[in-house]
């Protein structure tokens, strides 16, 4: 009889990048992310398929990623991607050759077969349609597609409930057209949460504070039957490095929120799924196996013979390198052998099996309960920071499977063998640095914020008038351009100054479009005609911006949503 249930989460995001495909952290990065993760992920799981496994996952594909892999624009430029690579690699391998560097020769040799490999599969095998490929292994029973909002937008920080609704709603609207069914659960943006209670603005600290519904309620009256927080979440404890003395808007609603929630008496564990007060239910991550896999310090994908992430060959940004002993001096790495790096897959793959099987006998133990193990990660990290990743993913699918104390599980099967018999509230907060929200407000990113509310409230009133069709249409596209500067990418990439100029343009670029398009159809409602120049830019922004096809303005103004806040 197994000993318990694991199931892994996983989160697949690319903010919307296809439209500024010239800019150097534009479209490659979901380029990148395709030939590196989401087809290798695909050929893990039909490996599995082929030899009989099925590893149960939880995968969520948010709805703003989804949308671009079906963009034609998207299929011929990342083959276009993969012509490139392929070129680089043999004219890689031809420099080596003259110089005499048999084995980075042979590793150029490696990078041609691996994106000529991509290049094959995506065109012959997924028909060119990585959508579609997840939907027919959810088909299969492979995995349980689950999705996010709608771009990723940052939730407890929303100026208005119609925003938080208007994400989810068309997140399950553009899953439930693309999948073939509605998604049971969803992945909340940066895991994060906010409860029912009173909320001030931090961008207005002497605004007037008004009541805002918990996160679980949209997600209850949407049909969505569970989510996943961070482990501090449902411990109740206190989140680490809140801005308190750099912040201290910030600071104060923190301070609002914990007095709204009280920490609990009664022992609360990661390995156990809970009820939330509005219906849905959540799992938390678990802390025990998330450092081995996160970790480039502590965790497997810091060996040494593993691919070093940070050192490429330029022009065509290769990797050639290990992460070697002396993993902080660039210089010293040693040359990438493949061979030795695979031997060290098994192993690892191996070594989690154990300790996650063991981890649950400890908690068996103690309770009573078989438990469930719920590890989350970004799919990111399969494949583009980990290059081993999906081959280490696929070991561990293997192990688990042979070892026979475990049953794989989905989140929605989970619930429905051990439904939650407690329910318990939840504080605000993310699975952020310092668990709070302190990543995605700062003294850094705060003016998003000021621009943003604002923007939230404008489309709120706007979608609750009577539009004509011509003008309606013009603020559908605004209604995008809002959509697409919700997403937390831009915080965040200021915050972490990854790509901190990127952001500083995609951000505001929205907000202006938001407001010029919303001048125009107020305009237009009043029976003006758009100047050549107005539909020239209407044209260019629908060209530019031209996700979720289906929008309908009317997501901003539910009249569920409007009764229950006059109720």
């Amino acid at each position: 009889m197994p000993g318990g249930r694991f199931q892994l989460v996983l989160h697949t995001h690319m903010p919307y990048v296809l439209s500024h495909g010239k800019s150097p952290h534009g479209a490659d990065w979901l380029f990148e992310a395709a030939a590196e993760c989401y087809l290798p992920l695909l050929d893990t799981l039909n490996r599995l398929r082929r030899e009989g496994i099925s590893p149960r996952w939880t995968v969520n594909m948010t709805p703003i990623l989804a949308e671009q892999l079906d963009d034609p624009s998207f299929v011929q430029g990342f083959k276009d991607y993969c012509e490139e690579k392929i070129q680089y690699a043999i004219s890689d391998a031809a420099d080596f050759g003259k110089e005499g560097q048999n084995a980075m020769q042979g590793l150029a040799g490696f990078w041609q077969r691996h994106y000529t490999r991509c290049l094959v599969q995506f065109k012959h095998e997924w028909n060119e349609s990585i959508c579609q490929a997840f939907r027919g292994l959810q088909e299969d029973g492979l995995i349980e597609l689950i999705t996010c909002g709608a771009t990723h937008g940052y939730f407890p920080l929303a100026a208005t409930e119609e925003s938080i609704y208007a994400q989810v709603r068309l997140a399950i609207e553009s899953h439930t057209r693309r999948f073939g069914s509605a998604p049971k659960g969803i992945w909340l943006p940066e895991c994060a949460y906010r409860p029912t209670g009173a909320w001030r603005s931090p961008t207005e600290p002497n605004g007037e504070e008004w009541p805002r519904r918990g996160v679980e309620y949209f997600l209850r009256d949407q049909g969505i039957e569970y989510f996943f927080v961070d482990s501090h979440m449902i411990r109740g404890g206190q989140p680490l490095g809140t801005y308190a003395g750099k912040f201290p808007q910030l600071a104060e609603l923190f301070a609002r929120s914990r007095q709204l929630f009280t920490p609990p008496e009664e022992e609360r564990s990661e390995y156990e799924a809970y009820a939330t007060p509005g219906g849905p239910a959540i799992f938390a991550r678990d802390p025990e196996t998330t450092v081995k896999v996160w970790s480039g310090d502590a965790g497997y994908p810091g060996d040494e013979h593993y691919l070093e992430f940070h050192k490429q060959l330029y022009p065509g940004r290769l990797r050639y390198w290990r992460i070697s002993q002396n993993k902080a001096d660039l210089g010293a790495k040693q040359p990438y052998d493949p061979w030795m790096a695979f031997e060290k897959i098994g192993m690892h793959a191996r070594d989690l099996a154990g300790l996650i099987a063991d981890t649950l006998d400890r908690h068996q133990a103690r309770t009573g309960d078989p438990g469930v193990l719920t590890a989350m990660y970004d799919t990111e990290l399969f494949g583009h920071w980990w290059f081993e990743g999906p081959e280490f993913l696929y070991e561990l699918a293997k192990a688990m499977h042979e070892d026979g104390r475990l049953r794989l599980c989905s989140a929605s099967e989970t619930l429905a063998e051990s439904p939650p018999t407690r329910m318990i509230p939840l504080p605000e907060g993310s699975w952020g640095e310092g668990g709070y929200h302190s990543v995605w407000l700062n003294e850094d990113n705060h003016w998003m914020w000021e621009q943003l509310h604002p923007a939230q409230a404008r489309m709120r009133e706007l979608a609750s008038r009577r539009w004509p069709a011509e003008a309606k249409a013009v603020l559908t596209q605004a209604g995008r351009e809002l959509l697409l500067a919700e997403a937390s990418d831009w915080p965040f990439l200021i915050s972490t100054r990854s790509a901190r100029d990127y952001a500083e343009v995609r951000f505001p670029d929205h907000i202006k479009r938001f407001n010029d398009l919303a001048d125009i159809a107020e305009r237009m409602a009043e029976g003006k005609r758009a100047t050549l120049d107005e539909q020239a830019f209407i044209e260019e922004c629908r060209e530019k911006d031209a996700c979720f096809p289906h929008l309908d303005p009317s997501i901003w103004w539910p009249e569920s949503l409007a009764q229950s806040m006059k109720a």
